[in-house]
């Protein structure tokens, strides 16, 4: 298991990444539509990790779906992180511990490829959002988000830590014997920080 990515919520995705690339020196490419959610993400590319900016897009879609709403919520009081995800070869096992449903998901980039995946405890009530979900990826290497191209003001390796303000012990137990980069914190639950790894010290996104 390992940090696949960390989302963070905009009202905005086309103002969110103009900021991104002109305050972080990161840039961005468009993603793709979740079809029955009315959200749409756009994807900062990092090698084997990505960041993932999304947003809704279609109001009224969004308010049929359980994540469409759960966005909207979540950024009508600003942007800002959202949540965790751990990539695993072992998802079923996972699932399986912690009694999680296993569903598949899938959305289709601007160049017609189709992005697969199978996850677990997307939507659990038991999971708080700093706590990560679990996915496993159903389509090449090469299609995996964090290998697409953007031209970075910066040059970042990857995601080297997030903090976050919760229970370690929780996540303790929800992770089981894997290790990821996250770091809990005294404080309001959430997400705190996401660090990228650079050459000359990590550049830190609050």
């Amino acid at each position: 298991m390992h940090l696949d990515h960390v989302v963070y919520a905009t009202a905005d995705l086309d103002a969110a990444a103009e900021r991104w690339r002109r305050e972080l020196g990161l840039d961005s490419v468009e993603g793709g539509r979740h079809a029955g959610w009315g959200t749409a993400n756009r994807i900062v590319p990092l090698g084997e990790t990505y960041l993932e900016l999304i947003g809704v897009v279609d109001p009224d879609e969004a308010r049929e779906s359980s994540f469409g709403r759960t966005m909207l919520e979540r950024t009508a009081g600003g942007d800002g992180w959202f949540t965790l995800v751990a990539s695993t070869d072992d998802l079923d096992a996972i699932a399986e511990r912690l009694g999680l449903e296993v569903t598949p998901g899938a959305r289709r980039r601007p160049d017609g490829a189709e992005i697969r995946w199978r996850a677990a405890g997307f939507e659990d009530p038991r999971r708080e959002h700093w706590m990560p979900f679990f996915i496993t990826w159903d389509v090449p290497p090469e299609l995996h988000p964090g290998r697409l191209r953007a031209a970075h003001g910066t040059r970042v390796r990857g995601i080297s830590g997030v903090e976050v303000g919760g229970d370690a012990g929780r996540l303790k137990e929800w992770l089981g014997e894997a290790k990821l980069p996250v770091r809990v914190v005294e404080g309001p639950a959430g997400i705190r920080s996401v660090s990228l790894a650079r050459d000359d010290g990590d550049l830190v996104i609050p």
